[in-house]
C-alpha cells in the first residue's frame, strides 16, 4: 500500500512538474490574447520590411496592384485611421495619398514602426468597458473591442500578401530561415 501511494505520490509530483515547466514555457500568441498577438504581427512586419532590400519596396506584383512600400504604407495608414475610430486622434501628416508617395525603405519603416507602436500604447491604456464602448465607422456601429480585432486581421492579412511579394521577389521572410 505504502509503495503505491508513493508512486502515485510520485506520479503527481512529476505532472505537476511538467504542467508547471510547460505553462512556463508557452509559446507567445494567442496563449497571451491581443498583446501577444499584436507583438508578433508586429515583429514579423518590421522584421520582413528590415530583410526586404530597398529596391525590391517598388516591386509589384503587376502594374495596378499596390508595390511593397505601398502595402506597408497601407497598413500603417489603416492602421491610424481604424485607430481613430477608437478615439486617439490621428497624426496630422497622415493621409491616405502617403500610400504612394512614402516610399524609401527608412520612411516606409518608420511609419509603419510608429503606427504599430500607436497601436499597442492605445490598446494598453484602454479599460475593459471602454472595449465595449460604441463606435461608428462608414455605415456601421461597432465597439472599440471590435476594432481592435479589424486592425489585428488588417495587419495579418497584408502579413500574407507581404511575405507572397516577398518569396515572389526573391526575398526570404527571417523566421523561416
Amino acid at each position: 500500500m505504502k509503495t503505491l501511494f508513493r508512486a502515485k505520490s510520485l506520479l503527481l509530483l512529476c505532472f505537476l512538474s511538467a504542467s508547471t515547466l510547460f505553462a512556463q514555457k508557452a509559446p507567445e500568441g494567442i496563449w497571451q490574447g491581443y498583446d501577444g498577438e499584436w507583438k508578433h504581427v508586429s515583429s514579423q512586419l518590421i522584421a520582413l520590411a528590415e530583410a526586404t532590400p530597398a529596391e525590391k519596396f517598388a516591386w509589384r506584383p503587376a502594374p495596378g496592384v499596390r508595390s511593397t512600400s505601398e502595402v506597408y504604407m497601407h497598413i500603417a495608414v489603416g492602421n491610424f485611421y481604424l485607430l481613430s475610430i477608437t478615439g486617439p486622434k490621428m497624426p496630422a501628416e497622415v493621409n491616405l495619398e502617403m500610400e504612394k508617395k512614402v516610399t524609401s525603405k527608412a520612411e516606409v519603416i518608420s511609419w509603419l514602426k510608429r503606427s504599430l507602436e500607436a497601436v499597442r500604447a492605445a490598446h494598453a491604456s484602454v479599460t475593459p468597458a471602454d472595449l465595449q464602448r460604441k463606435v461608428h465607422i462608414a455605415d456601421r456601429d461597432a465597439t472599440v473591442d471590435g476594432m481592435y480585432l479589424r486592425i489585428i486581421v488588417h495587419a495579418n492579412e497584408h502579413m500574407g500578401q507581404l511575405i507572397a511579394y516577398a518569396r515572389m521577389s526573391g526575398v526570404v521572410p527571417p523566421w523561416s530561415q
